[in-house]
């Protein structure tokens, strides 16, 4: 726990803001007993924890819900192990149990030892909703309540492994991650800021609708700033605020795809849609002004812009073709409003997926719009 002090505008006195973190559940808790004004989580809210927070408005709304920031797990190794990449399912099968000696996955001999997060942890609990599927963690593993402790122990263990979040790596070794049908992925800033890399996540505040607290909306009007995600990209955490990165198109694109791409530079986000519908979620509202805001300060024309849009592989090779399309077509209509017209706008179905379509969490990895513009 720590407490931070200082004069808040318009007051003369100093005030003390307690900060407590024990866990992403604790801040569900906390908001249920009105014992804080925000609820920071490394994980979505779950519904029966939305339920129980019905007082304080729809939890899980737009009003209520903001993503403060991203944030990757890496898969972590010592830096004298040989592995540079595995599957999820290789990842999974190595920290349940199943997998126990490196020899099992073409590394040299020796028995695995698994370091975990503590069962309070986010992310703990983003790792077994994303990789375990449900599956008990090993018996022998390890658990360590600090993130900075686990890293420097895995780094210092030839034969460990552990997961931590990006800023965490320090000295130890990050491997590259796939899934079914997917490239290996290593957790950089790009591949978590477009929420491609497999082990991504969002990093959550949760208010309540109508806060006691008069500083409540301040605070996370300032958090989602310009200003605000510089002091979240100081901490090691990737920012919101938008980039160009220049990229090239996997071997597997649409030739289209690669022909458009090819004298182009992409957005360093994706927006994303529920299943089976057009409507942006609640990151991609904000993110809309965020491009708008970099497309004029850099006085990118209208014919520059192109916006490309993706479904799951759920449903026919047309209906998906059509629904991705519409999805590019309702950004368009979005941008449209506020003085953007971008000149490309494609569908290209399922094609390209980041992840598998065998989850929920896949299926809404997949479905997205990627931005790019032309040089």
């Amino acid at each position: 726990m720590k407490i931070v002090e200082g004069v808040l505008p318009g007051d003369t006195k100093a005030s003390a803001i307690t900060i407590a973190a024990h866990g992403s559940a604790t801040a569900f808790t906390a908001l249920a007993q009105n014992s804080c004004d925000i609820g920071m989580a490394s994980r979505k809210i779950k519904p029966d924890e939305a339920a129980r927070l019905k007082s304080l408005g729809d939890i899980s709304s737009f009003t209520n819900e903001h993503i403060l920031g991203l944030d990757g797990i890496a898969v972590i190794v010592s830096a004298a192990n040989p592995a540079v990449q595995f599957d999820k399912d290789k990842i999974m099968r190595i920290f349940t149990g199943e997998i126990t000696d490196w020899s099992q996955v073409g590394a040299y001999r020796g028995a695995i030892k698994i370091y975990a997060r503590d069962d309070k942890s986010g992310t703990y609990d983003t790792f077994k909703s994303l990789v375990l599927g449900g599956k008990p963690l090993a018996a022998g593993a390890q658990r360590i309540e600090d993130s900075k402790a686990l890293s420097d122990a895995v780094a210092a263990d030839p034969n460990g492994i552990g997961f931590i979040g990006l800023p965490y790596i320090q000295s130890a070794k990050p491997i590259a991650v796939s899934d079914k049908g997917t490239l290996a992925l290593l957790p950089t800033r790009l591949t978590v800021a477009t929420e491609d890399y497999l082990l991504s996540r969002r990093l959550y505040l949760y208010t309540p609708a109508n806060p006691n607290n008069k500083y409540t909306r301040s605070f996370v009007e300032f958090a989602l700033s310009k200003k605000g995600q510089d002091v979240v990209a100081a901490t090691g955490f990737v920012a919101q605020n938008v980039s160009q990165i220049a990229q090239t198109a996997s071997a597997d694109a649409p030739a289209e795809y690669k022909w458009l791409t090819k004298e182009a530079n992409r957005l360093s986000l994706d927006f994303r849609f529920a299943s089976g519908q057009i409507d942006l979620d609640n990151k991609a509202k904000v993110d809309l002004d965020r491009v708008v805001s970099l497309v004029a300060d850099l006085k990118v024309p209208g014919d520059k812009v192109m916006l490309f849009g993706f479904s799951d592989g759920i449903g026919s090779h047309a209906s998906n073709q059509a629904l991705s399309l519409s999805r590019a077509k309702s950004l368009e209509s979005q941008f449209i409003q506020r003085g953007m017209s971008p000149a490309i706008v494609r569908g290209y179905g399922s094609d390209m997926p980041i992840a598998s379509d065998e989850t929920d969490e896949g299926q809404g990895r997949n479905r997205r719009v990627e931005i790019w513009i032309q040089k």
